[in-house]
């Protein structure tokens, strides 16, 4: 498309503390997206996953790859969008933090409440003694 080469290595630099840190907040922002809208409305899921990147892409500085195979096949454009292959790792790992403290916030928040173990009436108790 453009007269590009379909594979060309990226040369821009995205690494560093900052850039990483935004990575993993976009994609535990995006795991949160996901598993709510699975457990409160299961047909919306693409469209406030579509929400919630273009958002992420405002709102975070790393531009919210969130995917580490998005992140793998930026890599392969020397575009704007491209990224340096030597700061995948960096991206990736914060990728996975992000998605498993946002698994486990989830699994927290959304977990089925445990029902109240009833008394034992006064009358059975002893009777048990």
């Amino acid at each position: 498309m453009f007269g590009l080469p379909v594979i060309d290595l990226s040369h821009k630099i995205r690494g560093g503390g900052a850039q990483w840190f935004s990575e993993g907040v976009a994609t535990f922002g995006l795991v949160l997206t996901i598993l709510a809208g699975i457990r409160f409305e299961r047909r919306a899921v693409p469209w406030l996953v579509g929400l919630y990147i273009t958002a992420a892409y405002w709102f975070t500085a790393s531009t919210s790859f969130a995917n580490p195979a998005v992140t793998a096949a930026r890599s392969l454009t020397d575009t704007f969008s491209g990224i340096h292959p030597a700061d995948l790792p960096g991206f990736i790992a914060a990728q996975l933090a992000g998605a498993v403290c946002g698994m486990a916030l989830m699994n927290w928040l959304l977990r089925e409440p445990v029902p109240p173990v009833p008394p034992v009436p006064p009358m059975e108790a002893e009777a048990q003694l």
